[in-house]
């Protein structure tokens, strides 16, 4: 089932969200100083083209860095690439077979805000299934 909505997925909004994020990520890396925030987006643009099975978990040790980092990101490529997620979802949502798509949209929001300090695991992985979140 997971292969089919991520199929789906990819068709609707996953190509076109995976290319903002490949963008972003293409932009970080040229100026040098905000390469993290290109791996990150790198990241996130796999998840965004295949997100069916996966899941965004809190890194345990993420600290203060990680929240100067996402204030910057946030700043730089994040609202941009949530406006995106909102619009994608809000028309996915005008659609019966779109809606769960579109929550999916949206449930990307806070991920694409602030990357850094989360990390994207499989939802068969243990550290997911035992705790860290």
């Amino acid at each position: 089932m997971r292969f089919i909505l991520n199929i789906i997925w990819l068709v609707l909004s996953g190509f076109w969200m995976a290319l903002g994020y490949i963008v972003a990520g293409i932009i970080c890396c040229v100026l040098i100083i905000t390469i993290p925030f290109g791996i990150a987006s790198f990241r996130i643009a796999g998840f965004a083209l295949w997100p069916f099975g996966r899941t965004v978990v809190s890194k345990p040790t993420s600290g203060a860095m990680s929240f100067v980092g996402n204030v910057i990101w946030f700043l730089v490529a994040g609202l941009w690439l949530a406006i995106g997620h909102a619009v994608t979802g809000i028309l996915l949502c005008l659609t019966i077979i779109g809606i769960p798509f579109g929550v999916a949209n949206f449930k990307m929001i806070p991920i694409s805000l602030a990357p850094l300090g989360k990390d994207i695991v499989s939802t068969d992985s243990p550290m997911y299934r035992y705790g860290y979140r």
